[in-house]
């Protein structure tokens, strides 16, 4: 089970990695509904609410899946088949439609940013969702994983909060090996980034 590294301002940028501004660091958007942008493909089980083949920014092939109220994200050309396949949050929660953010090094995304619907703790007498959580994910080369999370209810410059996790760490990040970072505060008693639903 990967545990949850906990940090504050400020970070010590980590090794092997260039400043920010030597590296022409930049962001591009794109916008997501699974129902109209992607191929869908039903689940069999009663649970299983299937999966979705998307294009993401410069056609990068992304993979969204969804079960017990739970979704699951991956990128690249071997998207079932990277960690982050088995990677969601514990409460339950959800991406079917936004924004996500790529982070560019030099024009090529290293990594994925997107705000995630969240069941909080205080939603779950009504059928609202209004947690939000940013999952900052790995891109290729190499394998695709969650670095980091930020709560972007607890934090006013949660966007912020999100691009210093990838821009410090998503090209050095060893998925499987090193701890995701949660950066900020958190809002008080939920456990949004436990890693076990």
């Amino acid at each position: 089970m990967n545990r949850i590294a906990r940090y504050s301002l400020p970070l010590v940028v980590a090794s092997g990695v260039a400043p920010a501004a030597a590296q022409d660091i930049s962001s591009a958007y794109t916008k997501l509904d699974v129902r109209r942008d992607c191929t869908h493909r039903p689940g069999k089980a009663v649970e299983d609410y299937g999966d979705w083949r998307c294009k993401g920014y410069t056609g990068m092939s992304m993979w969204l899946g969804a079960g017990d109220q739970r979704m699951y994200v991956s990128f690249g050309s071997k998207a079932k088949d990277e960690p982050a396949v088995g990677q969601t949050l514990a409460p339950f929660n959800d991406f079917y439609k936004g924004v996500v953010e790529w982070r560019l090094a030099n024009g090529k995304p290293f990594a994925a940013i997107m705000r995630w619907n969240v069941k909080r703790a205080a939603d779950m007498e009504n059928r609202e969702v209004r947690g939000r959580a940013l999952v900052v994910t790995r891109l290729p080369p190499g394998a695709v994983c969650h670095l980091g999370y930020v709560d972007a209810l607890a934090n006013p410059n949660a966007n912020e909060l999100a691009r210093e996790i990838a821009d410090r760490h998503a090209r050095d990040f060893s998925c499987g090996k090193d701890t995701p970072i949660v950066l900020g505060k958190i809002t008080p008693g939920e456990d949004f980034f436990s890693t076990k639903p």
